[in-house]
C-alpha cells in the first residue's frame, strides 16, 4: 500500500513539474513574441519620423523654388499633390497587418520619393537656384532624409524578419495563432524603382 502511494505520489510529482515547466516555457514564449512586436512597432515609428521629416521639409523647399519665375510649374505642382496625397494617408500600428494598406502606403511615399527626385534632376537647369544657398541647404537636408529612410526601412525589414521567423517557427506557430500574433508586412522596391528619372528640356 505505500510502495503504491510513493509511486501515485511520484507520478503526480512529475506530472505537476511538467505541467509547471510548459506554463513557464508558455509565458516565456509570449513574452518573447511580445518583446518582438513591440520592437517591429518602435521600428515602424522610426521609418515613420523620417517620413514626417521629409513632409516637413518640401513646403520650404517648395517657396524656395518658386521665387524662379520661370521653373516648371508642372514639377512643383507635382511634389506638392504628392506631399498632399501622404498627408491624407491614415497611418496606425495596424498597417503592419494588412498587406494592401501598407502597399498603399508605400505607393504613396513611393511618389513623392519620385516627384522629388524630377524636382532636383529639373533644377539642373537653373545655375542660379543651383547655387541658392537656402536651396542647397535643403536639398542637403532632403538628400540626408532619403538616405536616413533608407537605413531606417532596412532596419525596418531586419526587425520584420525576426518577428516573422520567430511566429512561423513551431511551436512558437501554436502560440501566434492563438494569441494574434500575425505576420508583418516588408518593405519592398517599389516598381521602376531602379530607373534614373528622366526629364526633357526640349
Amino acid at each position: 500500500m505505500k510502495k503504491g502511494m510513493i509511486v501515485g505520489c511520484s507520478v503526480a510529482g512529475g506530472v505537476l513539474l511538467l505541467i509547471a515547466i510548459l506554463i513557464m516555457w508558455g509565458i516565456s514564449t509570449y513574452n518573447n513574441l511580445v518583446t518582438l512586436n513591440e520592437t517591429v512597432n518602435q521600428s515602424w515609428s522610426q521609418v515613420e519620423n523620417q517620413y514626417q521629416r521629409r513632409a516637413d521639409l518640401i513646403p520650404n523647399l517648395v517657396n524656395t523654388v518658386k521665387g524662379y519665375a520661370n521653373f516648371e510649374k508642372s514639377v512643383l505642382t507635382e511634389v506638392t499633390d504628392a506631399r498632399s496625397r501622404v498627408g491624407q494617408l491614415t497611418v496606425s500600428k495596424e498597417i503592419l497587418d494588412d498587406p494592401q494598406s501598407f502597399q498603399k502606403f508605400q505607393q504613396v511615399q513611393g511618389q513623392l520619393s519620385g516627384a522629388i527626385s524630377r524636382l532636383l534632376v529639373t533644377v539642373e537647369n537653373y545655375p542660379d537656384l543651383k547655387a541658392d544657398e537656402n536651396f542647397l541647404q535643403l536639398q542637403a537636408q532632403l538628400e540626408g532624409t532619403e538616405n536616413r529612410i533608407a537605413v531606417e526601412r532596412r532596419k525596418f525589414n531586419e526587425t520584420v524578419q525576426n518577428y516573422n521567423t520567430t511566429i512561423k517557427r513551431f511551436p512558437n506557430s501554436i502560440f501566434a495563432n492563438v494569441f494574434s500574433f500575425r505576420e508583418k508586412q516588408y518593405f519592398k522596391a517599389v516598381a521602376g524603382a531602379e530607373t534614373v528619372p528622366k526629364v526633357d528640356f526640349n
